[in-house]
């Protein structure tokens, strides 16, 4: 989320008794593979029996980078030692090994509830999370932490990464917007505490994105009242889409739509409701052509007042003969 959220805690003290096993592996295993790709480039008449070696090799790299791993964190666990536990978190955090790093800090977490390094450890392993993508688990550890460590020197970064978690669940506007609604609150509340924030365009950003998918998602509502002809509905749906977002780009197609279902109301209407309907219709009509007066649905709707008009007509003459 932005250069200080993704690099401003990759420097920590270490232990220097307990060296990174890991890196000094990745290190020999990286010349390696660089060794192999040069040999393999000189010796162009054994490059397919390379390629199945180098691949052999690299597999049981792979498997063995993450036993290596695995061990580093049993046998930090195992120590029963929780600043050791905490160094070897650090170290395989600094070397984004997101998962292994959580699984050490939520081993010792509970060895400093109370003390300073609480703090700490409570947002790496809420970070561990958020950078394994897993949303829902990081923005829970990441809402206690900004809820319990109000003045943490975490707590800027601690609440943009709770807002980008709703941000990243967000789903298409096809689905319900709860969460949408949700993350607009939570990017909303992080503007208004952090206005300065070298990230606040990136946020404004998200949150103009998500406005618009509710207001998307509004549109759709009312569509689809249409669509299955539960016109009065419809026209109530798009009255109060309309009203909460003036500005929608569906404006047009809103309105349209509304004095189209006010027609169709009006015709499916019984008689004695048919005139008063008729009206609301030429209501809807004006409004429409007050607005949109080149629309490329002025046409249809004007035959449609036209028959309103003509029906309104009709029945006052009928009305005045009895």
């Amino acid at each position: 989320m932005g250069n200080r959220l993704t690099q401003i805690f990759f420097y920590f003290p270490h232990n220097r008794d307990s060296p990174a096993i890991i890196s000094c592996d990745c290190s020999f295993i990286q010349k390696l593979c660089v060794t192999l790709c040069a040999y393999i480039h000189k010796r162009g008449n054994e490059i397919d029996r390379m390629k199945r070696l180098l691949g052999y090799i690299v597999t049981t790299v792979a498997l063995a980078v993450g036993v290596v791993s695995c061990s580093v964190v049993n046998q930090a666990i195992k120590s029963g030692d929780p600043n050791f536990a905490y160094q070897q978190g650090l170290e395989l955090y600094e070397q984004g090994k997101w998962e292994s790093a959580s699984n050490l800090f939520e081993a010792c977490r509970h060895v400093y509830v109370g003390s300073p390094r609480e703090d700490s450890l409570s947002f790496y392993n809420a970070r561990c999370k958020f950078k394994q993508h897993n949303w829902e688990e990081a923005s829970t550890l990441l809402d206690e932490h900004r809820r319990k460590f109000g003045r943490s020197s975490f707590i800027e970064d601690a609440e943009g990464m709770y807002a980008l978690c709703y941000y990243y669940m967000s789903p298409t506007p096809e689905r319900d917007q709860t969460i949408t609604s949700q993350a607009i609150i939570a990017i909303t509340e992080f503007l208004s505490r952090y206005p300065e924030s070298e990230n606040r365009q990136q946020f404004e950003d998200m949150l103009e994105e998500l406005t618009q998918r509710l207001v998307e998602k509004s549109y759709m509502n009312a569509y689809t009242y249409y669509k299955i002809g539960r016109y009065k509905s419809a026209i109530v749906a798009f009255k109060n889409s309309m009203k909460r977002y003036p500005d929608s780009p569906y404006r047009e197609k809103m309105m349209y739509y509304t004095a189209v279902s006010a027609y169709r109301l009006a015709a499916n209407s019984i008689e004695s409701k048919q005139v008063d309907r008729y009206i609301a219709m030429l209501d809807h009509y004006y409004s429409f052509l007050s607005e949109f007066p080149e629309s490329k649905h002025l046409r249809e709707i004007e035959r449609m007042a036209k028959d309103a008009r003509n029906f309104i007509d009709r029945n006052r003459k009928t009305a005045d003969e009895k």
